[in-house]
């Protein structure tokens, strides 16, 4: 039985970030900082919780990496549209003035990139389907995090959990058909 192993041999699955929407780019060059800046404007945050963040509005189909937000942020520092305070032992940033009048000034470019990623999710994820997909997404996560971590026995309970399930869901639709 040939195919993928791991993440990519679930459909549409791409392991523990989410749902694998293409290989689109999801910001072109320069983006984060708007994006950023954005979030920073509503509150301020530290590197984890921009990461989160934007992991959340982008239901899970984009994650950026320490390596993108960080350097992000010490360029939105360097150029003083950020200022980094200690909070609790946290480097927490904060938008300053110069960032607000910053945003201002590329509010087309702001608004044009959050309509992007807007549009995308809701082409992806959204309609009628938002919720269906979060909770295949979840599920999906919870079957591979409990399956590699488990022995034959449970493996084989997983998969005929599975086998039911999708037995439910397609008299369900049997149901649904005949009657609309």
């Amino acid at each position: 039985m040939g195919g993928k192993f791991g993440w990519e041999g679930f459909w549409g699955f791409r392991g523990p970030r989410g749902w694998r929407a293409g290989r689109r780019q999801w910001f072109g060059a320069g983006d984060m900082k708007y994006v950023i800046l954005k979030l920073l404007r509503d509150k301020p945050r530290h590197g984890y919780e921009i990461m989160k963040d934007l992991e959340e509005r982008m239901q899970g189909a984009y994650s950026p990496s320490p390596g993108t937000v960080y350097p992000t942020l010490q360029w939105l520092e360097d150029e003083g549209l950020v200022v980094a305070r200690e909070v609790e032992g946290k480097k927490v940033y904060e938008i300053t003035d110069s960032g607000r009048k910053f945003l201002e000034e590329h509010k087309d470019i702001v608004e044009d990139i959050f309509d992007r990623i807007t549009d995308t999710i809701e082409r992806t994820f959204g309609g009628m389907m938002a919720d269906v997909n979060r909770a295949l997404a979840q599920l999906g996560k919870t079957v591979y995090r409990t399956g590699w971590k488990a022995d034959n026995d449970v493996r084989k309970r997983i998969a005929e959990i599975l086998t039911e399930t999708a037995a439910e869901i397609e008299a369900l639709a049997k149901t649904t058909a005949g009657s609309a």
